[in-house]
């Protein structure tokens, strides 16, 4: 603001001014004081009507969004009350009311009036960028209570429209304050992007991270993942341009950059969760000393074994035709084909998984020999829970493996101990000395 247009706004609006400063004098202030105290009069009635015309215009505006909210039901007129736009709107009129009260209140201090001038542009541009902010934190609320967005990371475009507007308003800002023209503020940035670029390197890897793992729906919120690398294994619960926030299931929070889950591996456990079913896949280890034929006689104890009973049948007069096909001499049991206690046990195991509430009848169900080991022959059972969560499954595994573990017995068979380090049984006797 120039000095011929501070002087043709004083004498339009120093009528106000004049009437303070003559009612001032003719209390009896002495005139060096009158100028400044006049200033101090002007400026505290400025701060009460601003105030109380903030209030009451907050307070209107308020009643008009949550009436609207409940005539329309629209979420989103009551997401911006509770973000605060009613308070930011509502300063429209105060600003409107300082910005023409500078010319008044600063009438005899034109050095004054040019700062007070200034500094309401630049509380303007903030104002502009709360107000905009209030409005997409709005939205942002809107979008998450919609359940097909509601495990989207809003969070990470929320920050980076919040970074445009600060972006924007400083380069406004620097303009009001130096008077050159933004083209000239945005050429020297270009020229410094080397600079920004090192300054926001993990912001911008976060973004383009954040828009390569939305793009290709590799992590939502709410998924839970592991990874190893950074002892991560747990639910994700925030997503942001800078940050992913791990809840482990220790209580734990993990925090890794966005752009690892781009260039490292992780595993996402979604598709589990999603399926309905949890995988199990362990072992038994048998002494291969105890698989043995059956004879007759123990065959016809074991039909009393419900889920192997029709299995013996079927198989026992399958392989009778088939020896007396082949001639087989069954003097010895190694000749032609016989059944064992092994393959019975495996049958039961496996028919005994498909007969159970607990376990997943559409999913994959085996029961299968792996290669021997030191520790004897594994037996692996890998099959699906009918649950995902984990303590049920938990209970449902442990209670299946108990129940093979004991029925073990049943088929003439040991599972494999390492003796190798017998545990001490009994404590050694001290014996003092005399």
């Amino acid at each position: 603001m120039n000095d011929e247009k501070i002087k043709q706004i004083s004498r339009s609006t120093n009528a106000i001014s004049d009437w303070s400063i003559q009612l001032l004098t003719n209390l009896g202030i002495p005139d060096n004081w009158v100028k400044y105290i006049n200033l101090l009069l002007l400026l505290l009635v400025l701060v009460l009507l601003v105030f109380l015309v903030q209030y009451l215009t907050r307070k209107i505006l308020h009643l008009i969004l949550k009436r609207m909210a409940k005539i329309t039901g629209i979420e989103f007129l009551t997401h911006l009350s509770t973000r605060r736009f009613p308070h930011y709107l509502a300063m429209i009129i105060p600003f409107s009311l300082v910005k023409g009260s500078i010319p008044i209140i600063f009438d005899l201090f034109p050095t004054m009036m040019i700062l007070a001038d200034k500094l309401v542009d630049i509380f303007l541009i903030f104002y502009v960028i709360w107000l905009l902010i209030s409005v997409v934190n709005a939205l942002a609320d809107t979008i998450r209570t919609k359940p097909t967005i509601i495990d989207k990371p809003i969070e990470r475009y929320l920050q980076v429209a919040i970074i445009i507007f600060y972006a924007v308003g400083f380069i406004i800002l620097f303009s009001t304050l130096t008077g050159r023209d933004p083209k000239v503020i945005l050429g020297g940035l270009g020229a410094a992007s080397a600079i920004l670029m090192l300054i926001f390197k993990d912001t911008i890897l976060g973004f383009v991270a954040s828009m390569q793992v939305s793009a290709n729906d590799m992590v939502r919120i709410g998924d839970w993942i592991t990874m190893p690398k950074y002892n991560a294994d747990g639910d994700v619960i925030q997503i942001s341009l800078t940050t992913v926030k791990i809840r482990n299931f220790d209580k734990t929070i993990t925090t890794i950059p966005p752009y690892t889950l781009v260039s490292d591996s992780f595993q996402n456990w979604r598709g589990m969760v999603e399926a309905g079913g949890r995988r199990v896949k362990r072992s038994l280890y048998l002494k291969q000393s105890s698989i043995r034929f059956l004879c007759n006689e123990e065959l016809k104890e074991l039909e009393k074994i419900q889920y192997v009973s029709d299995y013996i049948r079927s198989r026992s007069r399958e392989i009778d035709d088939y020896n007396k096909t082949s001639g087989a001499d069954k003097s010895l049991p190694v000749n032609g084909r016989n059944l064992t206690n092994m393959g019975l046990y495996r049958q039961y195991i496996k028919n005994y998984l498909s007969n159970h509430p607990d376990v997943h009848k559409e999913m994959l169900l085996l029961v299968r020999q792996l290669q021997p080991t030191s520790k004897g022959l594994p037996l692996e059972l890998y099959f699906f829970t009918a649950t995902i969560e984990w303590e049920r499954y938990e209970e449902i595994s442990s209670d299946i493996f108990d129940h093979i573990t004991a029925a073990v017995k049943y088929f003439d068979m040991e599972l494999f101990e390492d003796v190798s380090n017998p545990v001490i049984t009994s404590v050694p006797e001290i014996v003092a000395e005399s």
